[in-house]
């Protein structure tokens, strides 16, 4: 058992790994009934349920100018906002 908790780099004290010991039976027994159950011709999921995702037709329209978005921002750069810098540009 302190092999299995040095390999998945669980620290444990002794006290932790004489409980552990005990769970084990029950947790391999756990994973042997989940082995034993019939897979043949199930196709693999990421999902139990299906998921739709929600969306809407991308429909070009009319929205603003670069100019109008920007109209009223204090200050604005090549088409941009204009910030504060807040980093030294040391990264």
């Amino acid at each position: 058992m302190a092999h299995l908790a040095g390999l998945a780099r669980i620290d444990l004290s002794e006290e932790e790994l004489d409980r552990m010991v005990g769970e084990l039976g029950v947790i391999l027994e756990a994973v042997a009934t989940v082995q034993q159950a019939p897979i043949a011709g199930v196709e693999p999921m990421s999902h139990p349920m299906p998921i739709v995702n929600v969306t809407r037709p991308d429909v070009v329209r009319p929205s603003l100018s670069p100019q109008d978005a920007l109209s009223g921002a204090p200050e604005s750069e090549q088409q941009r906002f204009a910030v504060p810098r807040i980093l030294d540009g040391e990264e």
